[in-house]
C-alpha cells in the first residue's frame, strides 16, 4: 500500500487523470459562460476574473490540496471521513464538521452530472443547423444520458474504467490545443499572471466581489483529488496535477484572448447569446469540430459524473462503518478495489438530477446551486486538517497562518455563493441539509441509547449459564448460540443479552459464543482474537475492522472456527447422543436483538423527535442481520423495549 501511495508511474499517472479530474477537468464549460452572463465583455472583467481564476487554482487546488492536504493520508486512504477518523479521538465535536462536509460532498454528488452533462450538450445550439434547438429537446437528451448511467451503476466500471484515462488525457490535451490557438487573439490577456489584477478587479469593478461565485466554479472538483487519494496515490496525483493545470489555465487563456478580440464592449443578455451563438468554450473550435467536440466534452462529462458518484458511494460506506449513517445494503460488482454500488444511495443520486434538470432546465441556471456544496466541505476539511496537523506537532504559527488565511479566502467564496441563494442555491443547501439530518439523526440517537445499554459483570454470570448448559430438564435451543454484543470489555456483557439467555425464556446450548465488532481507524484493517472464557463452553470473539472492510461477519465467523477447529482448541461437532456418534457438526444459531422504541419513556421534546425520526429511519434502512451479513437460515431476531428516560411519575389511586 505504501509503495502505491508514495511512487509514481505511467499507469498510475493515465489513472489519476481518469478517475480524479473529471469535475474539475469539465469546468472551462461553464466558468466563463456564468462570468459573462448579462455582462458587457470589458478587458478589466476578462483580466480580472481571469487573473482570479488563475490564483485560485494555485491557492486552493495546488497549495491547499496537492501540496498540503494529500499529507493527511489514512494508511492511504483520503477525504472527509478518513480525514475525521484520524482527528475524532482529539475533539468530540470535530464530528459535526465531518457530517456537515460529507452531507455536502453529497448534494455536490446530485449537482454535478447534470450540470456538467447539460454544459456540454448545450454546445450544439453553437451549430447553424441547431441553434433553435428546444431547451426541452436538451432537456430529453440529458435525461435519456443520466437515466443510461445510472443505470449502469449496477454493473461496475471495472471493464469501461480502463477507458477513462485515454479518453481524459484526450479531453485535457484538447482543451490545450484549443486554448494555444487563441491565445494570440488577444496578448494583453497575459496580464492575467499578475495577482494585481484580480484585486484591483475586486476592489473596482461594480459588483466584482459578487462574480467570485462564477470564479469558484473552477476548483469544485479540487476536493476529489484528495478523496481519491487511495485510487490514486499521492505521487501520481501532484504529478498529473502539473499537466491539468497547465491543460486547464491555457483553455482559459484562450477562451479570454477569443472573447476581447471577437465580443470587446458586447453585453451578453440571453438573447444576443442566442442569436450570435456565444459560448466562450464551444466557440474556440471550428465549426467542422463542434459534433467531436460535444461528443468528447460529453465523455468528460460522464467520467466526472462517474468520479463524483463512486466518490458518493465509498464515502456513505465510510460513515456506515463510523455509524454515522444508517445501514444500507452494499454490493461488490466487480473484484477491482474500490469498486462497491449502494442501490439505495444510487437512486437517491438518480431521483435528486432528475429533479436538478426538470427544475433549472440550462446550465446558466444550476450554476446557482453549483459550487455551495463544495465550499462547505472546503471549510470543514480547513477545520479537519488543522486539528491533524496539531496532532502532528507542526508548528503552531504555521497551523494560525493556514487556519486564518484560508478561513478568510473560503469566507469570501462562500459569502459570494451566497448571493445565489435565491437564484437556486437554496436547492444545494436543501439537499445538504436533509443529508446532515439523516447523519445527526443516527449519531445523535445511538448516543442516546448508550445511556440504557447497561453492562453487566461477566464472571457474575459464568456458573449459572454453565448451569444452564448441563441442565438436560431444558429444551436445548442450537448447539452454538451466537450473540452480537457491544461490549467494548470482554469481562463485560450487556444485560440484555443475559436477560435474553437466562430470564426470558431460557437458552440452553452447548458453546455460547460471544462476538464484537470494533470499528477502527485504518481503512483495511481485517484481524481477530478469541479470548476462552470457559474452554469449550463460553468464548468471545473480537473482530478489529477497518471502516472500509465489509462486515461480513457470517464469513469470517466461519473462518474464525475453523483456524480454532484446526489448532484443537474447540469441538463443534453435534452433542446430540443421536448424532454424537456419527461426527455430525452442530448447528449454529446467531441471535440478534432488535430494539424498538417504548411507550414508557419520559424524554425531553428534542430528544423524543430524534429517537421518532431514527426508528423511522431505520425502519427503512438495512436490518441488523443482513448488515453483519449473516445467513438468514440460521438467525433469529429477538424484539426487546428501548427504554431510555423511565416514566417514574406514575399517578395511580387504588380505591375500594
Amino acid at each position: 500500500m505504501k509503495s502505491h501511495t508514495n511512487k509514481a508511474t505511467a499507469a498510475g499517472l493515465l489513472i489519476a487523470l481518469g478517475i480524479i479530474y473529471g469535475d474539475i477537468g469539465t469546468s472551462p464549460l461553464y466558468v466563463f459562460n456564468a462570468i459573462i452572463g448579462n455582462r458587457q465583455i470589458t478587458e478589466q472583467l476578462i483580466v480580472g476574473t481571469l487573473s482570479c481564476i488563475i490564483w485560485t487554482l494555485t491557492l486552493q487546488t495546488t497549495i491547499k490540496y496537492v501540496i498540503l492536504i494529500l499529507r493527511a493520508d489514512n494508511k492511504g486512504e483520503g477525504g472527509t471521513f478518513a480525514l475525521y477518523a484520524l482527528v475524532r479521538r482529539r475533539r468530540k465535536w470535530l464530528v459535526i464538521p465531518a457530517m456537515i462536509g460529507g452531507a455536502a460532498l453529497i448534494a455536490d454528488g446530485i449537482i454535478t452530472p447534470p450540470m456538467t452533462i447539460t454544459s456540454a450538450i448545450e454546445g450544439l445550439k453553437i451549430l447553424p443547423a441547431l441553434k433553435e434547438m428546444p431547451t426541452t429537446t436538451i432537456v430529453w437528451i440529458v435525461l435519456g444520458i443520466l437515466s443510461a448511467f445510472f443505470f449502469l451503476q449496477q454493473f461496475g466500471t471495472a471493464s469501461i474504467g480502463k477507458i477513462f484515462g485515454p479518453v481524459m488525457f484526450i479531453w485535457f490535451t484538447m482543451l490545450a490545443v484549443f486554448g494555444a490557438l487563441h491565445i494570440a487573439d488577444d496578448l494583453t490577456i497575459f496580464k492575467a499572471l499578475s495577482p494585481y489584477y484580480a484585486i484591483e478587479f475586486l476592489i473596482t469593478y461594480p459588483h466584482g466581489f459578487w462574480l467570485l461565485g462564477a470564479v469558484f466554479l473552477c476548483t469544485t472538483g479540487a476536493e476529489a483529488l484528495y478523496s481519491d487519494l487511495g485510487h490514486c496515490g499521492r505521487e501520481n496525483i501532484r504529478y498529473s496535477w502539473i499537466y491539468v493545470k497547465a491543460c486547464l489555465l491555457l483553455n482559459y487563456f484562450g477562451q479570454g484572448a477569443f472573447l476581447l478580440a471577437h465580443y470587446n464592449k458586447l453585453t451578453v443578455t440571453d438573447d444576443i447569446r442566442q442569436a450570435v451563438g456565444i459560448n466562450a468554450f464551444f466557440n474556440l473550435m471550428p465549426e467542422w469540430f463542434i459534433l467531436p467536440g460535444v461528443v468528447i466534452a460529453t465523455t468528460a462529462a460522464i467520467i466526472a459524473s462517474q468520479a463524483m458518484l463512486s466518490g458518493a458511494y465509498t464515502l456513505i460506506s465510510e460513515a456506515i462503518r463510523l455509524n454515522l449513517w444508517p445501514k444500507l445494503r452494499i454490493r461488490y460488482p466487480s473484484e477491482a478495489k474500490g469498486q462497491l454500488f449502494i442501490p439505495a444511495v444510487n437512486t437517491i443520486l438518480f431521483s435528486g438530477c432528475v429533479f436538478v434538470v426538470l427544475y433549472f432546465q440550462k446550465s446558466s441556471k444550476m450554476e446557482a446551486a453549483y459550487g455551495l456544496a463544495i465550499i462547505v466541505t472546503m471549510i470543514t476539511t480547513t477545520i479537519l486538517f488543522a486539528n491533524y496537523m496539531v496532532l502532528r506537532r507542526v508548528n503552531k504559527a504555521f497551523i494560525y497562518a493556514f487556519l486564518i488565511g484560508f478561513f478568510i479566502v473560503e469566507t469570501a467564496y462562500l459569502v459570494a455563493l451566497l448571493e445565489k441563494f435565491s437564484h437556486g442555491g437554496y436547492i444545494t443547501l436543501m439537499i445538504g441539509g436533509i443529508m446532515f439530518l439523516v447523519m445527526y439523526v443516527w449519531f445523535r440517537a445511538r448516543k442516546i441509547k448508550n445511556r440504557y445499554v447497561e453492562f453487566v459483570r461477566m464472571e457474575h454470570y459464568i456458573s449459572k449459564i454453565q448451569e444452564l448448559s448441563n441442565d438436560k430438564s431444558v429444551a436445548k435451543y442450537a448447539t452454538h448460540l451466537i450473540y452480537l454484543t457491544s461490549a467494548d470489555n470482554p469481562k463485560e456483557i450487556e444485560h440484555k443479552i443475559i436477560y435474553s439467555i437466562l430470564n426470558k425464556k431460557p437458552k440452553r446450548a452447548d458453546i455460547y459464543w460471544f462476538v464484537h465488532v470494533d470499528t477502527v481507524d485504518d481503512p483495511y484493517t481485517s484481524e481477530y482474537k478469541v479470548e476462552h472464557i470457559i474452554p469449550n463452553d463460553i468464548i468471545r470473539v473480537d473482530f478489529r475492522l477497518g471502516f472500509r472492510i465489509q462486515p461480513r461477519i457470517n464469513l469470517l465467523f466461519k473462518k474464525v472456527v475453523e483456524d480454532l477447529v484446526q489448532n484443537k482448541e474447540v469441538n463443534i461437532m453435534s452433542r446430540y447422543e443421536s448424532l454424537a456418534s456419527s461426527n455430525t457438526v452442530g448447528d449454529f444459531q446467531f441471535m440478534v436483538m432488535e430494539k424498538y422504541l417504548s411507550l414508557d419513556n419520559d424524554l425531553p421534546f428534542m430528544e423524543k423527535m430524534i429517537m421518532k425520526l431514527h426508528f423511522l429511519i431505520k425502519h427503512i434502512s438495512l436490518s441488523e442481520e443482513k448488515n453483519f451479513g449473516l445467513d438468514l437460515s440460521n438467525v433469529t431476531v429477538e424484539k426487546f423495549p428501548l427504554v431510555v428516560s423511565p416514566v417514574t411519575n406514575v399517578k395511580l389511586t387504588r380505591i375500594d
